[in-house]
C-alpha cells in the first residue's frame, strides 16, 4: 500500500531537475523501464535507477516486476500533497485575476 507522503518529501524530491525529468518522462509514458529512461538521457542506469528509489518512496511513482524487466508508471496520488498545498492559493489568484479582469475593461472598454 502506497502511504501519502508530505508536502516536504513531494517538494525536496521534485527539486532536483534530474529526477524531475525522469519523473517527467514517466508520466508521458504509459509504462517505462530504466533502460528507455536511460536512453538518451545522458545518465547513467545507476543514477536513475536512485532517482527512480526516490521517486518511489515518495509516492509519486509505482512498479511492476515481469520477468526480469520492471515497468514504472506515474502514481497519480502521490501528487495529492502538493495539489493541495497549491489549493490554498487559488483563492489569492482567482481574486487576483478577478482584480486584473476589471482593469482591463476599465483601460480598454
Amino acid at each position: 500500500m502506497i502511504q501519502a507522503a508530505s508536502i516536504d518529501t513531494v517538494m525536496r524530491t521534485l527539486a532536483d531537475p534530474t529526477r524531475r525529468a525522469v519523473f517527467e518522462r514517466i508520466v508521458r509514458s504509459d509504462e517505462i523501464t530504466v533502460v528507455e529512461l536511460t536512453r538518451g538521457s545522458g545518465v547513467t542506469q545507476s543514477a536513475v535507477s536512485q532517482h527512480l528509489r526516490s521517486l518511489k518512496q515518495a509516492g509519486l511513482i509505482v512498479d511492476r516486476a515481469q520477468g526480469r524487466n520492471v515497468f514504472y508508471s506515474a502514481e497519480p496520488k502521490g501528487l495529492a500533497p502538493l495539489f493541495d498545498w497549491m489549493s490554498h492559493y487559488a483563492v489569492f489568484w482567482r481574486d487576483r485575476f478577478a482584480g486584473l479582469e476589471t482593469l482591463l475593461k476599465e483601460i480598454d472598454p
